[in-house]
This record gives structure tokens, sequence and C-alpha cells, in this order.
């Protein structure tokens, strides 16, 4: 079975709201043979994201960066996964209360670093978030779930 891993910092109800966004299109019942593993930042592993086909990463933008739970993710996998994780699709929510653009920008950096793959551009909001930045959130969870999918099965040569 494939998995897709949501590595998240959720302090606001803002980002939780985004997180269940994501969750619910990543759960979609039409999508069948991928499972959804979600970790707190803080508590994400290498053997967690070893065992991924893909990632999605949420963060808050707090004061221009991503948030130091997410920093601390990244510093706890780099070097053990570094090579191992080389094209690993991801995809990155984000929210601000005045700005994305630091956290955005520092999550893409690690992850050219790491040799990821952005699988969709970053869903970012800005202050409250409505409608479409609801939908934007479902729709990245549905589409990397179904890139966790193609992953595994290129990598396992199943389909």
């Amino acid at each position: 079975m494939a998995r897709l891993l949501i590595v998240h910092h959720t302090p606001s109800p803002t980002t939780q709201s985004m997180l269940e966004a994501v969750l619910e299109g990543a759960r979609n019942d039409e999508i069948e043979g991928v499972e959804v593993v979600t970790s707190p930042a803080l508590a994400a592993t290498v053997p967690d994201l070893l065992a991924a086909d893909a990632v999605i990463l949420g963060t808050p933008a707090n004061i221009g960066y991503m948030s130091g739970a997410l920093k601390h993710f990244f510093d706890t996998v780099y070097y053990p996964c570094l090579t191992d994780t080389t094209g690993l699709p991801y995809a990155l929510y984000a929210h601000g209360n005045s700005d994305t653009t630091g956290a955005v920008r520092a999550v893409e950096s690690i992850t050219k670093g790491m040799g990821w793959s952005r699988h969709r551009p970053p869903v970012t909001a800005v202050g409250d978030i409505g409608r479409e930045e609801s939908e934007a959130c479902w729709e990245l969870g549905a589409v990397t779930a179904l890139a966790a999918l193609e992953r595994h099965e290129e990598r396992t040569g199943k389909s």
C-alpha cells in the first residue's frame, strides 16, 4: 500500500482547518490503496519519512519563516534521509497572519537541497481562510495522495 505522510504544525484554529481540509482530500473515498499517516512535526521520525511515498508539509508562517517545529523535523531527517528520499513528491500548505513568503521560500530551499520534487504549487493563506483556500487544501491532499500511489507503483512495479 502507498503511504502519504502529512507532517504538520497546527498551533492555531486556521492551520487546524487547513490540515482537516488536506486530510479530507487525501482520504477521499475515490482514492484507494493509499494509507494516510499524519504526524505533528515534533514527533515525525526518520522511519516515518523513509516509509513515505509522498509527503505534505503544513506550517504557520512565524516571523517570516516556517515554524520551529517544522524546522526541527528537517533538522532531524536531513542527513539520515538525504540520499534515500531523492525524488520524493511533496506539497506544502502555509498560513500567515500577514505573509507566507519567507516560510515558503525556506521550505522550498530545504526540499530542493534534499532532492525532493514539488508536486503542486504551495497553498498559502493570509488571515482568515475561506472556501477557496479550503478547496485548495482539499485538492492538495487528493492530488498528493495520488502522487504517493503513483510513486509507490513505480518503486514496487505494482499497479
